[in-house]
């Protein structure tokens, strides 16, 4: 029973910190947010966050991975109205290419993510992206939608499309401007897959 307690206790606190490591990360950066001030605001101690994340780094990569996975769910949802396969598969491009405008997303996972977790095709969360598309290109070459190509080399090359177009939005000067241009080159590079007119 006291396991169990101390189990369900060192998850609140895990919540707990990556709750308060969001609201500080998306609104100072991760560069300018103070550990002191982060673990404060919950009624906890630095120790629980390194016991938890073991350093600053490690939440900042519990953060990301947990707005990487509402992104993806919310880029499932924008393509629900889709008609078929291939227009889902562009409509969750096009809309994780816009979450690119959400500030908490900006700061966190397009900017800071990279530069101090590195990478962004080695996170777990895009790495789980990276799958569930090779399922859908698997269905939509198995259907003659998509050219005959290798599953992976086309899952990859489309993820990373849409990553590095949203990428590309988050640090312009002007992403209103910039993200018609990204989600346009986005969709024309993606109909060169399809084994048909589209």
């Amino acid at each position: 029973m006291a396991a169990r307690r101390r189990a369900e206790t060192m998850e609140e606190n895990r919540g707990k910190l990556i709750a308060a490591g969001r609201k500080a990360f998306a609104s100072e950066g991760f560069a300018a947010a103070s550990m002191d001030e982060l673990t404060a605001s919950v009624g906890l101690t630095r120790g629980a966050l390194y016991h938890n994340f073991g350093d600053k780094q490690g939440l900042l990569a519990a953060v990301v991975a947990e707005v990487d996975g509402e992104m993806a769910a919310r880029a499932r949802a924008a393509s629900a109205d889709a008609g078929d396969d291939w227009e889902r598969l562009l409509a969750e491009g096009e809309a994780y290419i816009a979450m690119a405008l959400d500030p908490e997303v900006r700061r966190i996972v397009l900017l800071d993510g990279p530069a101090f977790l590195g990478d962004p095709s080695h996170w777990p969360s895009q790495n789980a992206c990276l799958e569930a598309t090779k399922q859908v290109v698997e269905k939509l070459i198995a259907d003659a939608v998509m050219k005959s190509v290798d599953i992976e080399a086309a899952a990859r090359l489309l993820c990373g499309a849409a990553l590095n177009a949203a990428l590309w939005v988050a640090a312009s000067d002007d992403p209103q401007s910039v993200l018609p241009k990204a989600v346009g080159a986005f969709r024309l590079m993606a109909e060169g897959f399809l084994s048909r007119e589209g």
